[in-house]
């Protein structure tokens, strides 16, 4: 797996020492920072304060299982990418996941690479950057569509209210520096003077 270019925060809760270790060592060598619990009643106010782009929630736990540790995390964050992890599958747990909004599954016993396979899986889902690449695609999409609903918003004004049309600044490179909105004048003659609107 290649190296996070931005830092991404994952929060691991396992009762499991050998679990949490194993799921640390793997992310943290793959670039994320990573805080882990062992107690699950822990996890709501850790969310609230941590800022975490995914968590990894075991589901059997004692005290205070996955199923209620998710609901008590969708009641501070309903975004958070959350894996569960069981070596206990059932439908139940899986519809009760579903329903907390849970992006995937970890199945006990798993290798380095299913949970490799399943970050990426949820990073992609959650369009969060993992190389040079794919950071520069995002932030030109993200351009393009703000430039698009900015041209839209123009284009709706002007053919809202035909007494405005566009003016645009040059730039010295010989594109658009910035466009106005301005008021034009009909055949009954000139109107009074009004500011542009700048976008």
């Amino acid at each position: 797996m290649s190296s996070p270019v931005q830092s991404l925060r994952a929060l691991v809760i396992d009762d499991d020492a050998a679990i949490r270790e194993l799921l640390e060592t793997v992310l943290r060598r793959d670039g994320f920072e990573v805080t882990s619990l062992e107690d699950p009643t822990l996890a709501e106010s850790t969310v609230r304060t941590g800022r975490f782009h995914f968590v990894l929630l075991d589901l059997m736990m004692p005290g205070q299982d996955g199923i209620e540790t998710l609901q008590r995390i969708r009641k501070v964050d309903r975004d958070l990418a959350v894996v569960v992890i069981t070596g206990y599958p059932s439908l139940d747990t899986a519809v009760q996941s579903m329903k907390l909004d849970a992006l995937d599954y970890l199945r006990k016993p798993f290798t380095v690479e299913d949970l490799r396979a399943v970050v990426e899986r949820i990073l992609k889902k959650k369009g969060l950057s993992r190389t040079p690449e794919e950071q520069l695609h995002r932030a030109i999409g993200e351009t393009i569509r703000a430039a698009s609903r900015s041209r839209a918003d123009v284009e709706a004004t002007r053919e809202a209210d035909e007494s405005v049309r566009v003016v645009a600044v040059p730039d010295r490179a010989g594109g658009v520096l910035c466009q106005y909105l301005v008021p034009v004048q009909d055949r009954r003659g000139p109107r009074r003077p009004s500011a542009g609107t700048l976008w």
